[in-house]
């Protein structure tokens, strides 16, 4: 039987139980199945995955020594550099030579650690906008239902955890990007705090809110990925002079007696875009969270709609800082929803910049207060499931925007992690999200991981085939 987390695969090859080629082999075949399908990959790194699973079997033939992901195949987001292929960001304005072939840290200590870089998933372009059919790049479509989006903008690694293609990938979240797949797609994601993941080689969207994180089927998995990929590092000026993350054991993870959760149901947010099936999973995932121990009480999340709008006024402005350049020269390359975002920028003044940085802090400062009372804060990773690919516009700064409840979490640069808690009545799956104060993504990933210790949403994949092929071209 094949593993289905990353942890169970690593210790798997190190045991030889199976071997990594076979995982790779197995990802290939599924990829033959799903990505026509879904679009999960922009770039596949076939042949040199072969060569480094035979590396590995070797390695671990030999007894080592092996790192914590030696021999598991995964998957990198197509806004980081590798050096196994160009960079595109799913767009026609990126220079091809961005990157040189190097890797940033993040990619390279998964490398290290024994991870193999099987290709690069699916964005939005630059990581804002929706799905463009009229460039010449795979639709990322979310497996549950073809017809759905699959979320913005590490769409590829959610839709590819989701339909088994593989374990775990690395994605980015600048205002929903890593939990909004997830939630729509089933899977498990973290944004870990800001700076503890090294963003060098990482195509920015807005570099104060940028973050590279993990995204895998469970919160260990994400855990583990953290581990790998976390710790200060020197190429990066926003890097936190902070050493790497370290997960609590087992029984520490799953243990919530005396832990204090608030909780933020979000009951007033968007009331109009809220699907009902989202309040009563989220009310079931509270009551499992009492039965393992932990202490609940009702919290109000400061400055929440001005956070909100600080986080969108900051992407718009430094993204459109970031392309003005080509927007002004290459307007026409760049897809519908990218223009849609950076064609914003010159409309936000210096005054409503400056305002939205003061707006960030003063939500931090009352974040310490609320984090002196409470470990963790739950609330809903959205109000809504996964909309039909005409309707992803909506949600993408659209009028369902106001439905997604992460980019609060992007301002402050607190931890915040999505994993699955249900399905609303078509089916789709929906999220729980989880977030603590700076630096404390072990208390985040503990409570996800002790959640899924005792439901198995994480653990649900969609149906083979639930369209007929021809349904949505």
């Amino acid at each position: 039987m094949s593993p289905n987390t990353l942890r169970s695969a690593a210790e798997q090859v190190a045991t030889q139980r199976t071997s990594s080629q076979q995982l790779v082999e197995q990802a290939w075949a599924a990829a033959e199945t799903w990505d026509p399908l879904i679009g999960v990959y922009n770039s596949r790194f076939r042949e040199s995955s072969y060569i480094a699973a035979e590396r590995a079997d070797q390695l671990a033939a030999q007894g080592g020594p092996l790192g914590a992901l030696h021999g598991v195949p995964i998957a990198v987001k197509d806004l980081l550099a590798t050096r196994d292929g160009a960079t595109t960001a799913q767009s026609l304005v990126l220079d091809t030579r961005w990157g040189d072939g190097a890797e940033g840290s993040a990619v390279a200590r998964l490398r290290k650690a024994g991870a193999i870089v099987l290709g690069k998933t699916t964005t939005m372009e630059f990581g804002v906008g929706t799905p463009d059919a009229t460039k010449p790049f795979p639709m990322p479509r979310n497996p549950w239902d073809r017809g759905r989006y699959a979320g913005g903008s590490s769409s590829g690694n959610a839709s590819g955890i989701a339909a088994g293609l593989f374990l775990g990938a690395v994605g980015t979240d600048t205002a929903a990007s890593i939990r909004w797949p997830a939630t729509f797609c089933g899977v498990s994601g973290l944004k870990p705090t800001f700076g503890w993941v090294p963003k060098s080689r990482l195509v920015p969207l807005a570099f104060s809110l940028d973050h590279i994180g993990p995204m895998a089927r469970t919160a260990d998995d994400c855990a583990l990925m953290l581990e790998v990929m976390s710790g200060h590092d020197a190429s990066d000026p926003d890097s936190a002079p902070r050493p790497r993350f370290s997960a609590r054991t087992a029984d520490e993870r799953t243990d919530l007696q005396g832990l204090r959760i608030g909780v933020a149901a979000m009951a007033d947010v968007a009331a109009e875009h809220r699907d009902p099936d989202v309040t009563a999973c989220f009310d079931t995932a509270v009551e499992v969270l009492r039965r393992l121990g932990a202490e609940t009480r009702r919290v109000a999340l400061p400055h929440y709609e001005e956070a909100c709008t600080a986080t969108i006024i900051t992407l718009i402005s430094e993204g459109g800082a970031y392309h003005a350049q080509n927007l002004r020269h290459r307007w026409e390359e760049f897809s519908e929803g990218a223009r849609g975002v950076f064609g914003l920028a010159p409309f936000i003044t210096g005054v409503d910049y400056v305002q939205a940085q003061r707006v960030r802090r003063r939500t931090q400062l009352a974040l310490r207060e609320l984090f002196a009372s409470v470990d963790v804060v739950v609330m809903p990773t959205a109000g809504i499931a996964a909309v039909s690919l005409d309707d992803a516009g909506e949600v993408a700064l659209g009028p369902k925007w106001p439905a997604m409840y992460t980019p609060y979490w992007n301002a402050v640069g607190n931890p915040a992690a999505s994993v699955p808690m249900g399905f609303n009545a078509e089916g789709l799956p929906l999220g729980l999200q989880l977030a603590a104060a700076p630096f404390n993504d072990a208390e985040v990933l503990r409570v996800a991981d002790a959640y899924q210790a005792t439901t198995d949403w994480h653990l649900r994949t969609p149906p083979q085939a639930t369209h007929d092929d021809t349904e949505h071209p």
